[in-house]
């Protein structure tokens, strides 16, 4: 993630920032710059980029504080180009606007990367059957207030389910444990889901599936046969020489969707720490040093990108670990993983 500058005063702002701190100016990102910009009050609701011209008008998700993305004042949409897609939203009580609120702030994060390398993302009023949309969704419970069925979170044909109640940190959390995973957040729900998207819209020639069998395996395989085999026998014995996670090794599609988030999650670190001019350099520990000298949603390939980031990860799990937290990227990247990666890097890079 960038940082960006308020025009009127030249404060430092950031993504999700609604306001300047310095100068009170109200913020609003255009995706059409991908930027966040410092605005001037126009009246009736319609305000300027300072400087800048032209008209812009918020998102209507800016009632609820959901959004503070811009549309031109003659859009024909209500919705920015991320709320858009939503269909099934939280409701707007207390608790059902907090789960919204963070759900969104995620939901953003996640655009702005598909927005920096200029990725495809159909609606439904683009495509009926295929087009990206999200529901998220409210557990089913008694009159007593007890979980009878917890929403699901997947993808099917263009359609991303979250289990809103994932915006709850005690939720999240116990799902975390209960699964024995490494780390559980809604950015990687996100990241992770719109991977399988990703795949039925990019990957489609022939070459590119050939490729994509040879690195993830065949994603015809039965699903819920080897999902059921995963979690009955766990993942194979030698799964983190071949996989990110145990749950990429479950299926070729889980593997997919797994390396696309991991991709995500890599390339908009780097551009993080590039932003705020973060190297390492440890003194004695030479294969530690790294220099984000590239932009990282422009690098030439994988091999780059894992060239900084495994000592920058290395030192930002440091940190966490001298704060008594847990480590911000608990994984390792084997070389078949390393391939994985550039072929994402190649597709996404493609799409451009």
């Amino acid at each position: 993630m960038k940082l960006f500058t308020c025009k009127t005063c030249g404060q430092t702002i950031h993504f999700d920032n609604r306001v300047c701190v310095r100068c009170g100016s109200s913020l609003g990102f255009l995706a059409e710059d991908v930027t966040l910009h410092a605005l001037v009050p126009e009246g009736d609701g319609l305000w300027k980029i300072a400087p800048g011209e032209g008209v812009y008008r918020f998102c209507e998700n800016a009632v609820h504080d959901v959004c503070n993305w811009l549309l031109p004042a003659d859009s024909s949409h209500a919705f920015c180009q991320a709320c858009r897609h939503n269909r099934i939203v939280p409701t707007t009580d207390p608790k059902g606007l907090e789960r919204w609120r963070r759900i969104g702030m995620a939901q953003h994060h996640l655009f702005y990367s598909i927005l920096r390398w200029r990725l495809p993302h159909p609606t439904r009023e683009d495509d009926p059957n295929g087009g990206l949309v999200f529901d998220f969704l409210a557990d089913e419970v008694d009159l007593n207030g007890n979980i009878v069925n917890a929403a699901m979170t997947g993808h099917e044909d263009g359609l991303i389910s979250l289990r809103a109640a994932e915006a709850d940190d005690e939720v999240r959390e116990s799902v975390r444990v209960s699964m024995g995973e490494p780390y559980r957040s809604l950015l990687g729900h996100f990241r992770h889901e719109i991977g399988h998207f990703y795949w039925s819209l990019l990957v489609r020639d022939d070459a590119t599936l050939e490729e994509a069998r040879r690195l993830f395996g065949d994603e015809r395989e039965d699903y819920a046969a080897a999902l059921q085999r995963n979690y009955e026998q766990g993942p194979p014995a030698d799964w983190s020489q071949n996989f990110i996670s145990t749950y990429a090794s479950a299926h070729p599609a889980e593997d997919f969707a797994e390396c696309w988030a991991h991709f995500f999650h890599i390339v908009d670190t780097l551009e993080t720490a590039r932003a705020f001019g973060l190297n390492t350099d440890p003194r004695g520990h030479e294969e530690l040093e790294a220099e984000v000298n590239f932009d990282p949603y422009r690098a030439p390939n994988a091999g780059r990108l894992v060239e900084a980031w495994v000592p920058l990860s290395v030192a930002l799990n440091a940190i966490q670990r001298s704060m008594g937290q847990p480590d911000s990227y608990p994984f390792v990247l084997p070389p078949p993983v390393v391939e994985k990666l550039e072929f994402i890097n190649r597709l996404v890079r493609r799409s451009e």
